[in-house]
């Protein structure tokens, strides 16, 4: 088998985003752009990838690790001349390179291998990545003769008024020949307004010593989309999403409304769960089977096994276990681990805490720093006093406990199995097993105090 190399593009600042963060550092889905090029990149099983860096260089390999090489342009002196800096890795090896940009992240590993494909099939120095463009204006038109075969790339700006009825279009990803692509990357030259060294400019150089040209013409023009401006981000993300959102459809989800659904990259979910209008579901979060996401509730890099609901809530890096549901209008904050069948109801906050099987949070509570066993009922309104200003304490609540409601538990505190709290107590000692702590003020009834009261006994308290 041919060897194949990938050279990823990802130099440029993109001044039209408008933006301190990188333009291929944006993200589509989840993923910054240069992510997912790579990430289709490295299912064609490239023996190297290449990622050209410059603007940002630093951010960009810090978001894609050890994944790639990386090759510097100093000097951002057009495309050409950011291929040839990777010259030190690729230029002496024998193969098919693939070029493709850093902000083109609809692309797809399947696109890329019928590329590869179809460049060796048709012995070419150079195959040309094109697409059938609805609306072609911007783009370079492909030029072909009566044989069909490529002629030439023109830019909208030198077409003239036949060419510009073209629907073919350049999109930028190019398969060629290793050591022919480096070879003519040397003889490219700049004499152009731009005063840049142009990729397509290699096109025209093999033609004119004899190369055979290829292009290959994708089906889906949506995948050839580039990302210069937030306009086109947003639409690369709506196509992403669409995809995203058929594929867990076919694997057996559910979606009330599919356009309204928002899920990242690389979410897992299991069959048989439906999810409900304005879900967001981002990260690295995994759902199981037979769940219900409610409207409005957004899920992040967490782990939902099978029959969880939640109902308009929001969870942030924790998991539930198989049967448990939260919600309304309720919080799982960073390291909750709820249970087996544990139900956390409305306007509820639970942070880095375990919550044990059949325990009920029900209402207005917060569980913050705590272990708590299976089998406890904790009231409405209650709230563990975690923090004292200075240092964060735990708490511990063995199995079966009864917390009653509106009662305040200040760390740090043990309260045994099967011990009870009575309603509105402050408790800043442990509890021992079976035993019951009350502790708060002793009610007192005065006799006569309405008599007492300086007003008048006949005033209209509904004025």
């Amino acid at each position: 088998m041919t060897a194949r190399y990938t050279v990823i593009l990802a130099a440029g600042q993109g001044t039209r985003m408008k933006s301190k963060l990188y333009k291929v550092l944006h993200k589509v889905c989840g993923k910054p752009m240069v992510d997912l090029v790579l990430t289709q990149a490295e299912a064609v099983h490239p023996e190297e990838i290449v990622t050209v860096v410059g603007h940002g260089a630093e951010q960009v390999e810090k978001a894609l690790g050890d994944r790639t090489e990386y090759a510097l342009q100093e000097k951002q002196l057009g495309t050409a001349n950011a291929v040839l800096q990777a010259e030190k890795v690729l230029g002496d090896k024998e193969g098919m390179t693939l070029v493709v940009s850093g902000d083109t992240p609809l692309l797809t590993s399947e696109t890329f291998e019928k590329l590869f494909a179809y460049h060796q099939d048709k012995k070419a120095a150079a195959t040309i990545l094109t697409a059938q463009a609805p609306d072609p204006f911007g783009y370079g038109r492909i030029v072909r003769n009566d044989l069909g075969t490529v002629e030439k790339i023109v830019e909208q700006k030198d077409a003239s008024q036949t060419e510009k009825k073209i629907h073919e279009i350049n999109t930028g990803v190019f398969c060629f020949d290793n050591q022919k692509l480096f070879a003519a990357l040397h003889k490219v030259k700049n004499n152009n307004a731009q005063g840049e060294y142009y990729l397509t400019d290699v096109i025209e150089i093999m033609k004119h010593e004899g190369e055979v040209i290829a292009a290959y013409k994708m089906a889906d023009f949506d995948e050839a989309m580039g990302c210069n401006d937030r306009i086109a981000l947003a639409a690369a993300n709506k196509v992403m999403r669409r995809r995203i959102n058929e594929a867990h459809m076919r694997d057996g989800v559910s979606m009330i409304n599919p356009e309204s659904t928002y899920i990242d990259v690389g979410v897992k979910i299991g069959n048989d769960t439906t999810i409900e209008a304005d879900v967001q579901l981002k990260g690295k979060t995994v759902i199981g089977s037979d769940c219900y996401i409610g409207a409005n509730s957004t899920i992040s890099d967490s782990t939902l096994e099978d029959h969880v609901t939640v109902t308009s809530s929001t969870i942030e890096d924790s998991i539930m276990h198989s049967h448990s549901d939260i919600g309304p209008n309720s919080h799982l904050r960073p390291q909750s681990d709820i249970g087996e069948s544990v139900h956390i109801g409305n306007f509820c906050e639970v942070k880095k805490a375990t919550i044990g099987a059949r325990t009920k949070v029900g209402h207005l509570s917060y569980v913050g720093d705590a272990t708590l066993g299976s089998d406890i009922n904790v009231g409405c309104g209650v709230v563990f006093v975690n923090y004292d200003g200075v240092k964060k304490w735990h708490t511990n609540v063995g199995d079966h406990a009864f917390i009653g409601s509106n009662s305040n538990i200040v760390a740090p505190v043990d309260v045994a199995d099967h011990s009870f709290i009575a309603a509105g107590s402050t408790i800043t000692d442990g509890i021992p097993y079976h035993a019951m702590a009350i502790a708060r003020a002793r009610q007192v009834n005065k006799d006569g105090y309405w008599e007492k009261l300086p007003i008048a006994k006949d005033k209209d308290w509904n004025e």
